[in-house]
């Protein structure tokens, strides 16, 4: 990842081998800008000043919740490999014209919530990274965390409130989800906002 000065204004980007758009991003220079209001982990990466989170150039990704593919194109031009997973056959078929272009990515149709379905495909990880929205969001990371995480690796959660529950206020949806999370410890909470609204990051530790 590589920070710019675009106007005056700090932009994050990355740098594919081909510097070709995904999804309508600026192209500066050879570099893919990184839109934050796009990519949930843009917008962390562009609050956060932490440096441990698992995307460096030998990392391996897991990553749940792929959709189509906005977020994990900027991940494959930072890392080794890129383990995308989702449930709609709709986002996989955008993700695969993706794939075509991208040695590194290895697309899963599967359920992110049943980790076990998938276990034939993977090698250990270095990152857990989760974007979806059911209910049970913790308990989903939990459960690929405790089965494919290395020790030592890094799991970010991205926490969307109002797909949990939209009668509770948002940050109290957040503690219980805090609470529900196994087999990593806290390292760090982020608010996205002004980037998205009632979405927290979650940066953890595998504790074993």
């Amino acid at each position: 990842m590589y920070a710019l000065d675009l106007g005056g204004r700090r932009r994050i980007a990355t740098r594919p081998k081909a510097p070709v758009s995904v999804y309508g991003e600026r192209i500066v220079g050879g570099y893919r800008i990184w839109d934050p209001f796009r990519s949930k982990l843009g917008a962390l990466l562009l609050k956060s000043h932490r440096s441990d989170m698992g995307l460096s150039p030998a990392s391996r990704v897991l990553y749940l919740g792929a959709a189509t593919g906005t977020t994990v194109s900027h991940v494959s031009d930072m890392v080794s490999l890129v383990y995308a997973v989702e449930f709609s056959p709709r986002s996989m078929r955008d993700l695969l014209r993706l794939c075509e272009s991208r040695e590194n990515i290895v697309p899963l149709l599967e359920d992110a919530s049943r980790p076990e379905s998938y276990g034939t495909f993977l090698e250990p990880v270095d990152l857990v990274y989760q974007d979806v929205a059911q209910r049970n969001q913790a308990e989903i990371a939990s459960r690929n965390v405790i089965r494919y995480l290395k020790p030592g690796g890094i799991l970010i959660l991205m926490v969307k409130t109002r797909s949990i529950d939209v009668t509770r206020p948002p940050r109290e949806v957040l503690h219980a989800e805090l609470g529900r999370l196994e087999g990593a410890d806290l390292l760090d909470v982020v608010d996205l906002r002004p980037y998205h609204q009632d979405h927290w990051a979650v940066v953890a530790k595998k504790n074993r």
